[in-house]
């Protein structure tokens, strides 16, 4: 725990410096962070039996970062669906001309459920810094992302007693549920209104749907997790496991901030 805390510590101040005082430095920090988990799930679903091509995976993720710095979310689109047709080809070509593939539809599938999972969700995350108020959108995500943590870990611990989706992840309660549902709106309310300088409705409906997209998204890492027999998808971080063990509620939640601040501003 000491350590969990140390290193969420320090990346949180890390964020924040960068994204107040050189915001364009957050699209590199993004673009590496996506192609260090993009290396995590690709080693992990490949030991899992999953034949997804690195080379796809980690080059055409770039793509998709790099394409949304001049060109937004059009950029990211374009170079996402050019990297799936690479794909294509690539698992067509992998056994040679003489050989049919081998689960082709099954890992192609896995493959473009990456790509999408991770690059082009993170696109947002760039495109968003480079919108007005770009700084303030990306803190509003990690603030609120944080709050709903903080609130379902302390309701959890405190008062849980209802397990949510035990099959999935046992440790997850509607008590726990609640709290971020609560810590979640009142930290986007406050964000919304001080930090982004909007009206403070607007956080009353993005505290909400962020809590529950972030929750979705921890769920369906932990579901994915179960499916490959594994507890993290890596260990790069002291007491958070992989890179991607902390971006799995960020990523979806990217999009939801991306779609109704750009909507509502």
């Amino acid at each position: 725990m000491p350590a969990a805390f140390a290193v969420g510590g320090g990346l949180g101040v890390g964020v924040i410096l960068i994204l107040v005082f050189a915001p364009l430095v957050w699209i590199p920090v993004v673009a590496v962070s996506i192609a260090v988990a993009t290396w995590e799930v690709a080693k992990r679903v490949r030991a899992g039996g999953y034949d997804v091509g690195i080379v796809p995976l980690i080059g055409g993720g770039q793509a998709i970062m790099w394409t949304a710095w001049p060109f937004g979310a059009t950029g990211a689109l374009v170079s996402f669906v050019a990297t799936v047709l690479v794909a294509m080809i690539w698992k067509l070509l992998s056994q040679g001309r003489t050989t049919a593939p081998v689960n082709y539809l099954r890992d192609l599938a896995v493959t473009v459920l990456i790509l999408a999972w991770l690059p082009l969700l993170a696109s947002f995350a760039v495109a968003m810094v480079l919108q007005s108020h770009g700084w303030a959108r990306v803190l509003t995500l990690m603030i609120v992302v944080v709050c709903s943590d903080v609130g379902g870990y302390t309701a959890g611990v405190l008062f849980g007693k209802h397990p949510m989706v035990p099959a999935i992840s046992p440790k997850k309660s509607w008590e726990g549920m609640a709290g971020s549902l609560v810590f979640g709106t009142v930290g986007a309310v406050l964000v919304v209104t001080y930090l982004v300088d909007a009206h403070w409705w607007i956080g009353l409906i993005l505290g909400p749907v962020l809590v529950v997209c972030a929750t979705l998204g921890d769920l369906v890492e932990s579901q994915v997790k179960r499916d490959l027999g594994i507890k993290d998808m890596g260990t790069l971080l002291p007491g958070h496991g992989g890179i991607m063990d902390r971006l799995d509620s960020i990523l979806p939640s990217a999009f939801v901030v991306w779609a109704i601040l750009g909507a509502l501003l």
